[in-house]
């Protein structure tokens, strides 16, 4: 959602590092770019101002003019004034001291807040609370029917007494709804109400009858990201007529520019409690500022990755992964498999990707990957037998043409990938316990082969970070950014940093499907 305004921010950034000193009109000509780019990026214009001014006054300052880098210190500037846009630190759900808490969700219809319904419950049940879904959205067409499916899907109970598509007393609906948790012995509820598409008198008066009849610890005002401008005027009309504590952002994983998501929080003086990126229930987390500004100038997330790794990795499988690495044993296909499956489950690999710093110069490049070829490779793993997983070196001509025909793809597919994977198990071998899981946090070596090819293209990315259960399985073919062989794991440290080589998607790009 924010790919245009990174942009444009990162070519202003790169403007100013070519500079070893500032003057008052750079600091201005940056100012002026910055607004621009926050216009065009449909950010409300009080915010702007704002922004705008607490950037130029601390630039001016002796932060700035007796710096030893004054770009990277203005940068650091941007970086904190964005953090205070959105929000400064994450803040979480308030909880009643005395359960069921009371979880009310408001906004226009088509803003997603069914769908957010079902993820909030699903996000609550991992925490391990006991959630209650209150179907009080009677008036949109099968939105009782669609809260049932969805709990079911989050396994959560669906309190839903009343058909809805128009039948039935919303307030009397959520005021049971209470009632109902406390027999049943469920600690937050979360009430589903009605919207419109757009607001009005009745839409706003059902939404204040709900809320007096439930009295909610948290009223969160759902805001389509896409709907720029008038997303401010939506949540300052919701916040008027019924009272919003905090926002939810749906939808972004859309195109549109973004600016909403960084005006609401402005505007409505409502912290952002999550975001919410897809359809699927676990697309949804936890709002953070300062990794959302990271993010938005092209500093990666690294910590969101880390935890998304952690959801998928098991403990088991990386202490398991430690120990053969450090005993100096042979990283196999079987262990290739195992995490490759469990990456896969962290999402589009793409948006994996995304998150290390500097994967923004490599955009274009990034919208070319396709999933699908990461499945091929699965597939042709799984056509292996465990002895040829084990020991790839006795997959003979006669095999490869039995794998190839097994997991429909061509031998030539099956040959890049045992040769990727032969560079990356050398690679593990080199690195041993060197690639960023927890526990092993050691300083990373580089051999001179190593060294000497760093030293080529200085304008490339510098990546660094790592994940669990060894970060990013080697053998992937085409390669991953990194640089390191089959896409090997990157070495811990954000500091450390590590030059990417040119990168050929052109192997598992979406130009992938055609068979060689």
């Amino acid at each position: 959602m924010f790919d245009a305004l990174s942009e444009r921010l990162t070519g202003i950034f790169n403007q100013l590092r070519g500079k070893g000193r500032l003057s008052e009109a750079d600091i201005d000509r940056a100012a002026r770019e910055i607004r621009l780019a926050l216009l065009e990026a449909d950010v409300a214009l009080p915010v702007v101002r704002a922004f705008i001014t607490g950037i130029k006054e601390r630039a001016r300052g002796s932060e700035v003019s007796q710096a030893l880098n004054p770009a990277q210190q203005v940068i650091k500037i941007v970086h904190e004034e964005l953090v205070t846009v959105l929000g400064g630190e994450a803040r979480r759900l308030n909880f009643a001291k005395h359960p069921p808490t009371v979880i009310m969700l408001a906004g226009l219809q088509g803003s997603g807040k069914t769908t957010l319904a079902g993820k909030l419950a699903r996000h609550l049940r991992e925490q391990g609370s006991q959630p209650l879904l209150v179907a009080a959205d009677l008036q949109r067409p099968n939105a009782v029917q669609q809260l049932q499916v969805l709990g079911e899907r989050a396994k959560v109970e669906v309190f839903a007494p009343e058909p809805g598509n128009g039948v039935g007393d919303p307030v009397a609906v959520a005021r049971a709804s209470v009632e109902h948790a406390k027999r049943a012995m469920r600690d937050v509820v979360i009430v589903d109400t009605a919207g419109r598409l757009g607001i009005d008198e009745e839409m706003m008066a059902q939404a204040a009858a709900i809320r007096d009849a439930v009295q909610p610890d948290e009223t969160i005002f759902v805001i389509d990201a896409m709907i720029g401008q008038d997303a401010v005027t939506t949540a300052e009309a919701f916040r008027d007529g019924v009272g919003i504590t905090g926002v939810v952002l749906a939808k972004l994983d859309g195109d549109a520019r973004g600016g909403a998501a960084l005006s609401v929080r402005h505007v409505t003086g409502a912290p952002i409690l999550f975001a919410s990126v897809g359809e699927k229930l676990e697309d949804f987390d936890v709002f953070h500022p300062e990794r959302m500004a990271s993010r938005i100038l092209g500093m990666g997330d690294v910590l969101t990755l880390i935890e998304q790794a952690e959801k998928v990795f098991e403990d088991d499988q990386k202490e398991r992964m430690a120990a053969k690495l450090l005993g100096g044993q042979q990283f196999t296909l079987e262990d290739f498999l195992e995490q490759l499956t469990a990456i896969r489950r962290m999402g589009p690999i793409a948006n994996v990707l995304a998150m290390m710093p500097g994967m923004n110069q490599l955009k274009g490049q990034l919208d070319e990957l396709d999933d699908k070829h990461f499945d091929r490779v699965t597939a042709i793993i799984r056509s292996m037998t465990p002895g040829e997983r084990e020991n790839p070196k006795v997959i003979n001509a006669s095999r490869r043409v039995r794998i190839a025909n097994g997991s429909g793809t061509t031998v030539p597919d099956v040959n890049q990938l045992l040769n990727r994977f032969t560079e990356a198990q050398k690679m593990m071998k080199q690195m041993g316990g060197m690639m960023g899981m927890p526990g092993m946090r050691r300083k990373a070596t580089k051999s001179p082969k190593n060294k000497r090819k760093g030293t080529k293209g200085g304008n490339r990315p510098r990546i660094g970070g790592g994940m669990p259960g060894g970060g990013f399985p080697g053998g992937m073919p085409g390669g991953l950014p990194g640089g390191l062989p089959g896409g090997g794991a990157l070495p811990p440290g954000m500091d450390d940093g590590f030059k990417a080589p040119k990168i050929d998607f052109s192997k598992f790009g979406k130009g992938g499907d055609k068979k060689k």
